[in-house]
This record gives structure tokens, sequence and C-alpha cells, in this order.
């Protein structure tokens, strides 16, 4: 769309660590909920109509259990009218973080007391500290919104390019820490230490880690989003498909000869056989 897109970041504080363990897919979900009941509450009090694309991430830099949500917001939305509004606010803020803070902090205890989380205790806790609402400067294009996505869409806790080495016993890895300017440093842990923060960040069964919202939803996506481009004229790029790699990835020189074609489920059961005879040949 024709304006700047924002990059929001909600956390949540550490006291719901145990609640992440214990009961990830309520906890997740209710982050999810709470993070876009706030952000269309703000498009609302300005009259209208917001989108979101949210990413979940459950860690940081040092494999703890971390959980945030890594959130997309384009700085502008359809008013009552129907009509296309390209700025909120400003070009530099989506909203004042500090009011999202309070209000996602509200919606959140709220949804999690619906669910039926009754720990007094927990509650109180949570309302004894601010919240994180980190708003990023606004993207310089929708070119950059696509880059940013495709990073960081599909990342697990740690990349193998982070790990220095792995001995019987130990595991060295680096990371960058955050509270002293992202100074990048190195971590050894043991192989069953390392396993157990790891496994922190395994999501429930068929979890959805990437949700949109409002005007960026799947609903919207079926013909309201095409024709509200139209009616902008936004010229749509057409993607042309990739044409298949000829030239051998390693010597450059070498055509590559297709041997067989297999789906998601994997290769066919006589997959081997067919190879096995390709390679005979």
């Amino acid at each position: 769309m024709p304006c700047s897109y924002y990059h929001v970041v909600f956390t949540l504080p550490e006291e719901l660590n145990g609640l992440a363990i214990s009961q990830p897919a309520l906890l997740y979900k209710t982050l999810f909920e709470a993070a876009w009941a706030t952000l269309n509450q703000f498009g609302k009090n300005k009259g209208i109509q917001l989108g979101m694309i949210a990413i979940l991430h459950t860690w940081g830099q040092n494999l703890s259990l971390h959980p945030h949500l890594h959130c997309i917001v384009p700085g502008g939305g359809i008013n009552k009218q129907g009509k296309w509004r390209a700025k909120i606010k400003s070009d530099k803020y989506l909203f004042c973080v500090k009011a999202m803070s309070v209000v996602f902090r509200a919606k959140f205890v709220a949804s999690l007391r619906a669910s039926g989380i009754k720990d007094q205790d927990l509650i109180d806790q949570l309302f004894t500290k601010n919240w994180v609402v980190y708003g990023k400067r606004p993207f310089g294009g929708p070119k950059q919104v696509i880059e940013y996505l495709g990073r960081y869409t599909h990342k697990v806790a740690i990349s193998n390019h982070r790990i220095k080495e792995v001995t019987d016993h130990e595991v060295r890895f680096g990371y960058k820490d955050y509270r002293k300017e992202g100074q990048k440093k190195e971590m050894t842990l043991s192989n069953t230490e390392f396993v157990r923060r790891f496994s922190l960040h395994i999501l429930p069964r068929r979890f959805v880690r990437i949700r949109h919202y409002g005007i960026l939803s799947s609903s919207w996506k079926r013909g309201k989003l095409q024709d509200l481009q139209s009616d902008l004229k936004i010229p749509i790029t057409e993607v042309k498909p990739k044409t298949l790699l000829k030239k051998c990835r390693c010597c450059k020189e070498g055509n590559l000869i297709t041997i067989a074609l297999f789906g998601q489920r994997g290769p066919p059961e006589d997959f081997l056989a067919v190879f096995n005879a390709s390679s005979a040949k």
C-alpha cells in the first residue's frame, strides 16, 4: 500500500515464562489476541481499520525463553466511508508506545482471566511492572518490508552459523548482548542444557506462528485488497516463476539432469530404484 510500514514488537514479562512452559498454546494465543486488540483499538480511535502481520518469536540470543511478537503494521487504513487514509499520526512513529504498553497489559490480563487463569498472585505481579512495546522507525518502503519478512518468518531459535563448536559434552555458540549495544560474545553450555534451552522453543503441534489481521487478513486478500489497490491505481508486479537451475552449483559447468520429481511428502517408494538405475547408466 502507498504508505509507511512500521515494525512494532510486543514483549511478555518474564513472570509469564512458567505459563509459557506449562500452557504454551494458551499463552501464545493470548499474546496474538492482545497485540491485535491493542493496535485495533488505537486504529479505531483514529477512525480507521488497520492491518497487521504478526510473527511469534520465543527466544533470546542466548536461547533463553523470551516470548514476543514482531508485527508489521501499515501506516494507513480504511475509514468509515471505506476510503483509504494513508497517514495516521506521524511519519516517524505509529502510536505512543507508552500508551500502547498500558493498553496491551490490560487486554492481555483480561484475556488471561477470561481463559480461566485464576492465579491472583501472578495477576498482581503482572501489574507491578511496566510492559514493553517497542516501535522501530518505519521501513523505507514496501520492498524493505518484503525483505524483512523473508528474513524473519522462518527463523528458529538458533541458526547453524552461530554454532561454533560441538563436542561430546559441550556446545559453544555466538550471540549478541543487546544490553551492551549488541556486542558479539560467545557462550558455552553443556549438551544437556543446550538441548533444554532449545526445546523451550518447540511450539505446540499445528500452532500457527505467523498470523494476519484486519486489512491484511485472508478475507481481505480475497478481493477487497485488490479492489482497493485498483482504486488507488497501485501497479501490481506480476511474479514470474524462477527458471529451473541448469548448471551444477559446485563446478558451475556441468549440466543438471532431472532424475525424478516428488512432492512435499518426500520421494516415492521406488525412488531409490529409479535413482540407482539412472546412476548405473
